[in-house]
């Protein structure tokens, strides 16, 4: 949630909407700053995980360590 940097209530058309906003000011094709891609990155997993709703409930229940086994 921080990263993308929504509340843990976030619908998930406010997940996406953040996702969208952070993805197009960090993407590397836009953002040359040598932290970029890195950044991009750590966004585009964040709402991997959020985005699906099995996944976001095992990480609200279980925080970090839910994803930590894959």
């Amino acid at each position: 949630y921080t990263v993308l940097g929504v509340s843990r209530s976030a619908s998930a058309g406010e997940l996406k909407k953040a996702y969208f906003a952070l993805a197009k000011q960090y993407h590397p094709d836009v953002n040359k700053a040598p932290t970029a891609a890195a950044r991009f990155r750590e966004i585009s997993e964040a709402y991997d995980l959020l985005r699906d709703p099995a996944s976001r409930s095992e990480y609200d229940r279980y925080g970090s360590a839910a994803g930590a086994g894959q």
